[in-house]
């Protein structure tokens, strides 16, 4: 997998796609509080230099974990092959999911080390389906916009996908996955093993 590929893997959080946008610009709201507040803990641990790299990882995998249901995701990405997987493959699927998506979190907030987000606007999808839009502002570079999906219809918000310079990312997680898929008769061992070999590059 290549950088690009890799950097575009961190947006592989999305559930679902929905309609168009149906409000614009809105007062402050629990999505809004809710990217404000987490993903500038994950800067903070991350550019916290009280505490070795080990445990920053630590930290940071925690943190992530609690942002998402992996396991919701993960079968998301896999599209009509997730269907008479077996339990053993499943599991195993999911687990190299989660190092993947860890370590490509890692690498992508690792690129803004130093950086603070602010947030200038957020728009709602559909009911309880939010863009929220933000600026990484610091270290004297131009602000970048980044935009963050959080759904807000369950027990708590959880953040589902990623937009930079208007590109919705999880699409490209998912062709990606199913591309692998597709050339492997839909064997999900191979996806697991496109995984893994990723984390050694």
């Amino acid at each position: 997998m290549n950088r690009r590929l890799l950097l575009l893997s961190a947006g592989a959080l999305s559930i679902s796609f929905a309609p168009p946008f149906i409000a614009v610009a809105m007062a402050a709201n629990p999505a809004e509080d809710f990217v404000s507040g987490n993903i500038q803990a994950g800067f903070d641990i991350l550019n916290d230099k009280n505490v070795g790299a080990a445990q920053r990882r630590e930290h940071f995998a925690a943190f992530l974990m609690g942002l998402t249901d992996m396991k919701r995701v993960a079968l998301f990405l896999l599209g009509r092959y997730a269907a008479g997987v077996s339990q053993p493959d499943l599991d195993a699927y999911f687990a190299a999911y989660q190092d993947h998506v860890l370590s490509t979190y890692q690498i992508y907030f690792g690129l803004y080390a130093g950086q603070s987000l602010r947030v200038i606007a957020s728009r709602e999808r559909a009911p309880g389906d939010f863009v929220v839009t933000t600026n990484m502002v610091g270290n004297n570079a131009s602000p970048m916009e980044v935009d963050f999906r959080v759904r807000t219809d369950g027990a708590k918000p959880v953040l589902v996908d990623l937009g930079i310079a208007g590109v919705w990312l999880a699409s490209a997680e998912r062709d990606q996955f199913l591309a692998v898929l597709g050339q492997n008769n839909g064997d999900i061992k191979a996806l697991t093993a496109h995984l893994r070999a990723a984390q050694l590059r």
